[in-house]
């Protein structure tokens, strides 16, 4: 679908560039690395490594981004929540989101082998194609189980991050990852349940438009239910203490709580809550549990 390019003054085509990297999400992917990097580090790892992986890390989730604005930009332009991309709306011409999309995943390839090794950059690389391909072309408009079968790419960076600080995979940077990939169903079906109609007009198979709402808050009470133990999980294969599974237990208990709400009463504003928490709610793990790596370094540093 080609769109006439609207006027737009730098700082408005700034803005817009910036948006195709999808800064709140790209942010959250970085915090769910750090606490990745302080485990796999045995606490604060060398500074060139842990910023390198980071901003290598940010870079890969930005080329993802441009390129799903690529992809989207039809759909995106049929949905009420996504008109005003750069793209549906004209400010940004295509070719401009498959620049910015080469652009940060040859940078991200750089930065992580320079500063990690192959493997980091490997996974960062398989993470884009994933979600570029494999999510946005594919799964997002032919299943119903698009976000569960697409969360694989959302929770590639404790991957990543372990992958820099050690050269393998283990089983904690595993289960980090499920955190994130148990996550993604139950936020973006909560989202989906008041944004049905955008989905529906974009003939997109999500959960409430091809199996009805029922069925979508029972999932997401389903999904929240095993994604809690996991997080709980964590603390004795990590070695966390109660500066992170006591918060784990806490927002997780408040986490099913909304969940079971909104299984119980079909509103709007239950859904809301649900989805606006459950960024906070990813956000706090992952904090909580860097915290904890940072306290026990503090009083009880390596030999």
């Amino acid at each position: 679908m080609s769109v006439a390019l609207a006027p737009a003054g730098a700082r408005r085509r700034a803005l817009a560039f910036l948006e195709l990297t999808k800064p709140r999400i790209s942010l959250l992917v970085m915090v769910t690395a750090v606490p990745a990097l302080l485990l796999a580090g045995g606490g604060f790892p060398d500074a060139l490594r842990f910023w390198g992986t980071l901003i290598g890390t940010v870079l890969a989730a930005g080329s993802a981004a441009s390129f799903n604005h690529y992809v989207d930009r039809d759909i995106d332009a049929l949905m009420r929540r996504t008109r005003t991309r750069p793209l549906p709306a004209g400010v940004l011409a295509p070719r401009d989101a498959l620049v910015v999309g080469f652009t940060l995943a040859a940078l991200a390839w750089a930065v992580l082998t320079a500063c990690a090794n192959l493997l980091a950059a490997a996974i960062a690389m398989a993470s884009i194609v994933y979600y570029a391909v494999v999510y946005s072309m594919w799964l997002k408009r032919r299943t119903p189980q698009n976000i569960v079968i697409g969360g694989g790419a959302g929770a590639s960076a404790p991957l990543i991050a372990w992958a820099a600080m050690t050269g393998r995979i283990d089983v904690t940077a595993v289960l980090l990852a499920a955190i994130v990939f148990l996550w993604t169903p139950p936020h973006f079906w909560a989202l989906a349940l008041y944004r049905r109609d955008d989905y529906l007009r974009a003939n997109l198979p999500m959960l409430p438009v091809t199996h009805g709402e029922a069925e979508t808050r029972r999932q997401i009470l389903l999904y929240s239910l095993v994604l809690v133990p996991v997080t709980l999980a964590v603390a004795p294969l990590s070695g966390a203490g109660p500066v992170y599974w006591l918060a784990a237990a806490v927002l997780g208990a408040t986490f099913v709580a909304l969940a079971f709400r909104l299984w119980r009463r079909a509103e709007t504003s239950h859904a809301v809550r649900l989805f606006r928490y459950s960024i906070l709610y990813l956000f706090l793990v992952f904090t909580f549990l860097a915290a904890d790596v940072v306290v026990r370094t503090l009083l009880w540093p390596p030999s």
